[in-house]
């Protein structure tokens, strides 16, 4: 694939995004309740991320959406807090380094914008996923954090730009 933009999302790419974000999980079995699958702010990332403090990046090739990245102030996080969500690739979109790439951006832009740690909830189907947490430098965590409302992931990791007050 050559010539991908990454670029904020747009209004026209809530169906696509959701589309991306459902077949992902189906993809790898982790289709179930208490996920993003079912959460019906999928349909409507682009309004959901007007929300102040959060961000969402996607990359298309061909004008064809490959995925997407976002970072969110999720409810009853810690103060200077924020949540790596909805990073779902493309099957064809994985093992290019994409996804490594977008996840540097919406770190960066977490880290510029004043959080100082980053938060995932995620699920042992999604297992190629931890291991690029993992390098980049996120811990696994004994419990959830905050009130995201995904009672079906069962995995949490955090990384730390900076100690909390």
């Amino acid at each position: 694939m050559t010539d991908i933009t990454i670029r904020p999302l747009q209004e026209k790419d809530n169906r696509p995004i959701a589309s991306i974000i459902r077949n992902t999980l189906a993809e790898f079995g982790a289709n179930h309740p208490g996920t993003v699958y079912f959460d019906p702010t999928t349909d409507n990332l682009f309004q959901l991320f007007k929300t102040p403090g959060s961000y969402y990046l996607v990359a298309e090739a061909n004008f064809e959406l490959l995925g997407g990245a976002g970072i969110f102030p999720s409810d009853g996080l810690p103060d200077g807090t924020c949540e790596l969500v909805k990073m779902y690739l493309v099957p064809e979109a994985r093992s290019m380094g994409l996804g490594k790439k977008m996840i540097e951006q919406v770190l960066a832009w977490a880290k510029n914008s004043g959080y100082g740690q980053v938060y995932i909830e995620t699920m042992p189907e999604l297992e190629k996923a931890m291991k690029v947490y993992e390098k980049f430098g996120f811990e696994y965590l004994d419990g959830p954090m905050g009130n995201t409302g995904h009672t079906g992931c069962s995995i949490w990791m955090l990384k730390k730009f900076r100690e909390l007050k």
